[in-house]
């Protein structure tokens, strides 16, 4: 595991309504990682706008916050995501709405344009703060997948910084995996069965995987697991909503092609919908 998957962290400076919480977001992250913070902003310095910024980030400089300014006009998506890379960014921090209504869910937002096509993780804030929020619950995916355990281990990592008090690992089971048509008693408790059968696979891989994060960063924290059938990503967003989870973390989508937007699966059911903030491991 990279004990310091967060080095440098990176942020949209856009001058809108949220600007302050998200920054404060973004140099509070900094602080609990020991991370440096780049503040992009898509547009000319001019000195009206650093001393705006620099203002904002000085309460974290007694706390040990570096900072950096990044300048440049073009395409927000573009000027972003080159920032990104030419930063050695780690994790990039961007406001996103909660919900995208039809329309924009097909043009795409700036954020969740960025989200699609970054080589970083992507933290999206749906309410960010000025004052801190007490991190409490996070609720991460548990999916049969090579990248779940660095997932699990960014999980645990952001739990112990942030002294979240729980964290739910939540495998999605797909219903097809049950494939009984339930018609009377007999065919009901088969697929109980079934499912049962199944919970328990899932629920020992998982275990498995947890047995491999660092000690270090499983103490003081309560951990559950949880086997949910349905719909890949629609199901832990809407699990990670009901219980009123802090933050989501999920694996990077493996692929985003047209055709994935347009038949939303996993990670797309979460960007159409934002049931909380979400981190995305990449």
């Amino acid at each position: 595991m990279n004990t310091q998957p967060f080095n440098v962290i990176g942020i949209g400076a856009g001058f809108s309504p949220n600007l302050k919480a998200n920054v404060y977001e973004a140099a509070r992250l900094c602080v609990f990682f020991n991370a440096k913070l780049i503040l992009i902003h898509v547009g000319d310095s001019t000195t009206e706008k650093q001393d705006t910024l620099i203002e904002i980030v000085t309460p974290f400089v007694k706390d040990g916050l570096v900072y950096e300014f990044v300048f440049k006009a073009g395409d927000p998506v573009d000027v972003i995501l080159n920032a990104t890379q030419e930063k050695a960014i780690d994790l990039l921090v961007l406001g996103a709405a909660q919900r995208e209504n039809f329309f924009k869910y097909y043009i795409g937002s700036i954020a969740r344009k960025i989200t699609r096509k970054a080589k970083c993780s992507i933290l999206l804030l749906i309410k960010p703060s000025v004052n801190r929020i007490q991190c409490q619950h996070i609720v991460v995916n548990g999916l049969e997948d090579a990248r779940t355990l660095q997932t699990l281990d960014a999980a645990f990592y952001v739990s112990k910084k942030l002294h979240a008090s729980r964290i739910t690992i939540v495998e999605e089971i797909r219903q097809q995996e049950v494939a009984v048509n339930v018609e009377d008693d007999k065919s009901l408790r088969e697929s109980k069965i079934k499912k049962e059968k199944i919970s328990r696979r899932e629920d020992f891989r998982v275990q498995q995987m947890i047995s491999e994060v660092p000690d270090a960063y499983k103490k003081d924290i309560t951990i559950k697991t949880q086997a949910i059938f349905g719909k890949r990503g629609y199901s832990i967003g809407h699990y990670a909503e009901v219980v009123g989870a802090d933050l989501l973390v999920m694996n990077a989508p493996s692929k985003m092609s047209f055709w994935d937007r347009l038949f939303p699966h996993d990670i797309e059911h979460i960007l159409t919908e934002l049931p909380t903030d979400v981190l995305i491991i990449q």
